[in-house]
């Protein structure tokens, strides 16, 4: 439960920094070239669409990622509350692992 406030806490920070990053993009001058082609309205295409087919591309990935660690982190735990005697053992196991292997050094 603490690793899910903690994982929790994390991508909200990154979203918080993607989206402190597109701001920042936003506030930059651009410089338009004096052919760009315009709406009927008279906007820019680029301005009444989506801002570009990477940017997209990125916030669907985030967006993905973000579901897919969520969704981990929910099958872990219905794990761990299924097996704990197991999950215990695991933990103690790969603690012992680490260790050893850091004392190598």
């Amino acid at each position: 439960m603490t690793a899910d406030a903690v994982l929790s806490r994390e991508l909200k920070s990154l979203q918080e920094e993607f989206l402190a990053a597109q701001r920042e993009r936003a506030a930059m001058p651009v410089a338009t070239a004096p052919s760009a082609p315009t709406s009927a309205g008279g906007e820019t295409a680029a301005a009444s669409g989506p801002k570009s087919t990477d940017e997209q591309e990125l916030r669907d990935q985030l967006r993905d990622l973000v579901k897919e660690v969520a969704d981990f982190v929910d099958g872990a735990e219905k794990n761990i509350s299924a097996h704990p005697a197991m999950s215990i053992v695991a933990a103690m196991l790969l603690g012992i692992l680490i260790g050893n292997l850091l004392a190598r050094r």
